[in-house]
């Protein structure tokens, strides 16, 4: 049967492809040519037409496309007060392609300030998606991302000589982000975590090590971190988690089953819901879904590819979800494409067309598989 509440049997990960009206309004702002106030207007109309969108393709949620963001997690980690956006020397290695030279480091105490502009983001958000008749998603990134990606060395000594005291405030600063969310009105958020990937490829393990860090045991932090952050949620409040491999103009970083990490994902962290990839051979079998307890959680099985436009057969996916029925019930699992489609504002390599048929296809599919 289909879910009333989130994660529904067809639901999708968060980004979606940026408008050609808002590309140009954000070069315009960089030449000096319109105002932000401009820009913000834009992304307003545009934010609008996609939401009516989702709504109109079947879905039973929206989110904002992320059309006010250049990146899928800098631009809320940047925000938190404690943190700042610098420029290193290099970007982010994906798979033949490098992404523009940002990072976050954290250059005092940790905190989530009152007024982050993702909550006004959410609120308009909000606002839209009550018109369309519609849940409001709400995706932000993981804590486990602040710490993973650039480690002690992104950490100020001078503020944190103790890596135990930073986990202890980055779990404080998302509790208090999860209430203030919910204080907004948001009832499904989502965070968005590159690391339970990153630990299941030795290749990431190793760059870990190379560069000072000990990924021995982060399992275990990284769970007690996210309990913490969920630890007050309300019970009508959903919160999901999407693990990715990385997705930047259709490339991706890691490789590696979750065999490593299912245990603790799926049984260890206290999410509602979890979107797992499952679009390539380099995401594993369906085997590490044993360990999703019985009960109220969901698996959102993205066995839809948001990396190339052509469209996936109906015949297949249904196959693929009796195949990861064989490890979870039916009733826990839903589907979605892999991941965004735009996890920075560049984009991933297929057309808008592209990107709403394979939205439509995961609702003709839950429909089938589901039942209306």
């Amino acid at each position: 049967m289909q879910r009333t509440k989130a994660p529904f049997r067809a639901d999708e990960v968060g980004s979606l492809l940026r408008p050609a009206k808002i590309k140009e309004a954000r070069a315009k702002l960089e030449k000096g040519e319109i105002s932000a106030d401009d820009l913000r207007k834009i992304e307003d109309m545009e934010i609008e037409k996609v939401v009516h969108k989702q709504a109109s393709v079947g879905l039973k949620l929206a989110t904002d496309g992320e059309f006010r963001r250049s990146w899928w997690h800098f631009d809320f980690l940047a925000k938190l007060t404690g943190c700042e956006l610098f420029h290193p020397d290099t970007g982010i290695q994906f798979t033949g392609v490098q992404t523009r030279h940002d990072a976050v480091r954290v250059i005092d105490k940790l905190d989530f300030p009152d007024d982050h502009p993702m909550l006004d983001h959410f609120r308009f958000l909000k606002k839209v998606a009550d018109q369309a008749h519609v849940t409001a998603k709400m995706t932000i990134p993981s804590p486990a991302v602040l710490h993973f990606r650039g480690g002690r060395k992104s950490i100020s000594k001078d503020v944190y000589p103790d890596l135990d005291a930073f986990y202890e405030d980055l779990g404080k600063t998302y509790r208090k982000a999860v209430k203030a969310f919910y204080d907004a009105g948001c009832r499904y958020l989502q965070f968005d975590d590159t690391v339970w990937a990153y630990l299941c490829s030795p290749d990431e393990l190793q760059k870990a090590r190379e560069r000072g860090d000990n990924p021995d045991g982060l399992q275990q932090i990284y769970a007690r971190i996210i309990n913490y952050a969920l630890a007050e949620k309300p019970a009508d409040m959903v919160v999901t988690t999407h693990v990715c491999r990385g997705n930047f103009r259709s490339t991706w970083i890691s490789s590696g089953g979750y065999e490593p990490v299912a245990e603790t994902m799926l049984a260890g962290t206290n999410y509602d819901g979890y979107f797992l990839e499952y679009d390539s051979d380099r995401a594993g079998g369906f085997e590490p879904l044993r360990f999703l307890p019985k009960g109220n959680k969901v698996v959102v099985v993205g066995v839809i590819t948001s990396k190339f436009g052509e469209l996936e057969k109906k015949d297949d996916i249904k196959r693929r979800l009796e195949e990861a029925s064989k490890f979870a019930p039916l009733e826990q699992l839903a589907l979605s494409p892999q991941c965004g489609f735009a996890s920075t504002e560049e984009g991933n390599i297929l057309s808008e067309e592209e990107q709403w048929a394979k939205l439509s296809l995961a609702v003709e599919i839950a429909k089938e598989v589901w039942g209306n």
